[in-house]
């Protein structure tokens, strides 16, 4: 299915845009102006199933459409299952809510001490700069925030969020988020990258962008200079099938990777998209080749409307079964559930160790055979006796 799990060439190209002239299909504005907003957009294209046909017409109830044609060239228009399709054209479904399900579904109003912080943890913080995305993805933790399809008017307050993080010493990690701090203007960037950078306390920043992913045109060697310029800047992407990882997104990739920008992944499990072992192992080779860790992949949050691209957990866990000794440690993510209502992310593992006595951990490998570790004698955490050296 996935042969020698190379980078996606089948299609990148312009595609149903084959007229429009390479200088404006490279222009990210350009794409950004020509985005797939509505019903009539859609059918231009596809043939849409009655389910995406009504989910497109109540899509302003909930999350905005927005699909950049870089993005919508990459689905399958002969497949109303095709993996693309799934995350991005919008279904009846999501106007249905079942009872697990919630509008914050892990709890970042209550740990939000100023508009547009969220101080979960206690060193880091989450520092939400737009409410706005290239492409809206079906399944979004924010889509209470996120286009504004919902009322919430959020306004990024940078100011305030700054001036918060100055006088909290404790912060040595912020994350800007949003919606997606790539659509914010170099300008934009580099002030805030800078003033960030002057609070003494702050030794990590990170972004989470899928924007090389809908949008890979946005990586531009004036954006990737403000990156070098404040550097290390760490970034996390979000890929989910392998028919992302385009020639565009590994260009893409490459430009941030030399401009010192460490990559990871963050996936999300979802139903009929990645939730099986040979199209995740797929998608973590391709993610090396492309120099991006993969870095988490997460149990679908309980958002509203959800419930038909969530998946059982245990099918992260099997997964993570399965690819443990079958690909190198790097390939493999962290399965994690971000607890609702605020817990934080918690890790879930497959269960390798089978008991632990007085003597030794028993534990099972990736073939299921079993093996002993002895245990050094006495309380938990004792130093063994170590023998003098004699030359």
């Amino acid at each position: 299915m996935y042969p020698n799990d190379s980078i996606n060439s089948w299609f990148d190209g312009q595609g149903h845009w084959s007229d429009v002239p390479a200088n404006k299909w490279n222009d990210w504005k350009w794409q950004l102006r020509n985005r797939l907003t509505t019903l009539d957009h859609l059918e231009n294209f596809l043939d849409l199933t009655p389910e995406e046909r009504k989910g497109a017409l109540l899509a302003d109830k909930k999350l905005a459409l927005a699909i950049t044609p870089y993005f919508f060239n990459l689905i399958d228009p002969n497949d109303p299952d095709d993996p693309i399709r799934r995350q991005v054209v919008p279904r009846v479904e999501e106007t249905r809510t079942a009872p697990e399900e919630l509008l914050d579904p892990v709890g970042e109003e209550g740990t939000s001490p100023v508009p547009g912080i969220v101080h979960r943890y206690p060193d880091r913080v989450l520092f939400l700069v737009t409410d706005r995305c290239a492409a809206y993805c079906r399944y979004c933790t924010r889509s209470r925030l996120v286009s504004n399809a919902q009322d919430y008017n959020f306004h990024p307050e940078y100011e305030s969020g700054l001036r918060y993080i100055r006088s909290h010493p404790e912060i040595r990690d912020v994350l800007l988020s949003g919606g997606d701090p790539l659509l914010l203007s170099d300008q934009k960037l580099d002030h805030l990258l800078g003033e960030l950078r002057k609070i003494p306390h702050v030794e990590f920043i990170r972004i989470g962008s899928r924007i090389p992913v809908f949008l890979p045109q946005r990586i531009t060697p004036a954006l990737a200079d403000i990156f070098r310029k404040h550097g290390p800047i760490w970034m996390s992407i979000h890929v989910n099938h392998p028919n992302e990882c385009t020639i565009a997104l590994s260009a893409a990739c490459e430009q941030l990777s030399f401009a010192g920008v460490p990559l990871g992944n963050q996936s999300v499990l979802l139903r009929g998209v990645n939730d099986d072992a040979e199209t995740m192992r797929a998608l973590l080779h391709r993610l090396l080749m492309m120099r991006v860790r993969p870095y988490y992949l997460y149990q679908c949050d309980l958002i509203t409307g959800s419930a038909h691209l969530r998946v059982d957990p245990r099918k992260g866990i099997e997964i993570i079964r399965a690819l443990r000794g079958h690909t190198t440690g790097y390939a493999i993510p962290q399965f994690v559930i971000d607890a609702p209502g605020g817990g934080g992310k918690v890790p879930i593992n497959p269960d390798y160790i089978q008991e632990i006595t007085d003597e030794a951990v028993i534990m099972r490998n990736f073939q299921g055979e079993e093996y002993r570790y002895p245990l050094i004698s006495g309380a938990v955490g004792a130093t063994p006796e170590v023998q003098p050296f004699h030359a």
